[in-house]
């Protein structure tokens, strides 16, 4: 591709995971969550697949997988320790730390602290649907047959 192609996908690569863990992070208080977030940012592979082509993003292929088995680890632990301690129990809220102050009682303001566990389960399936759709953009490159042109 041209450079302007290229520079203009070095721009836009971080601005659109930083959007990717935006939908990841609010989707338990507004539409989406860690498939859709983890859509997004698969969409920066796609972008840098066209801009540099398959061939420069083959060392990406293992980084990809790795965080897909760790978002599929993560989930699983996480569910785990939700079974463990009560179903569904906001087991995080009002612990300080990462969720800071306690959940306000009433209607939903947007505070992140009110979803417990599922901000963390939505990352987990955001870094797997990432990891997942991200290495296998790249495969289809690699593999993905001649130039038809």
């Amino acid at each position: 591709m041209s450079v302007v192609v290229r520079t203009i996908a070095r721009i836009l690569v971080p601005v659109i995971l930083a959007f990717g863990g935006y939908v990841i992070l609010h989707g338990h208080l507004t539409p989406g969550g860690g498939f859709q977030g983890g859509a997004v940012a698969a969409s920066a592979v796609a972008l840098l697949l066209v801009a540099f082509g398959a061939p420069s993003l083959k060392k990406l292929k293992s980084p990809l997988s790795v965080l897909e088995d760790l978002g599929g680890i993560a989930f699983v632990v996480l569910a785990f320790l939700g079974i463990g301690t009560t179903f569904f129990f906001n087991l995080l809220a009002g612990s300080g730390g990462l969720f800071g102050a306690a959940s306000p009682i009433g209607p939903n303001a947007g505070f992140l602290s009110t979803g417990g566990t599922v901000p963390l389960m939505n990352w987990a399936v955001g870094f797997k649907v990432l990891g997942g759709l991200g290495a296998v953009m790249v495969l289809f490159g690699l593999f993905g047959g001649d130039d038809d042109r």
